[in-house]
């Protein structure tokens, strides 16, 4: 039995299956925060380096973490 990719997902509205594959580093362009990715379907690269938003949620976060005191 094989393993699942958990970067992977069923595309049922474009009948591919989707993977992506990311570095998980946080930039900011001036902008917004954000992490590139590389999509492909079926293994064929569809999207190379595109810009996925970071939530909000994650934005609070990381600003907590950048405002902490250091010692």
């Amino acid at each position: 039995m094989g393993s699942t990719n958990p970067n992977q997902q069923i595309r049922s509205d474009l009948g591919v299956i989707e993977t992506i594959d990311s570095d998980n580093i946080v930039r900011w362009d001036g902008q917004r925060l954000y992490v590139e990715q590389d999509v492909y379907h079926n293994g064929q690269m569809v999207h190379r380096k595109y810009r996925k938003t970071v939530t909000a949620e994650v934005a609070r976060a990381i600003s907590a973490i950048l405002a902490a005191p250091t010692h």
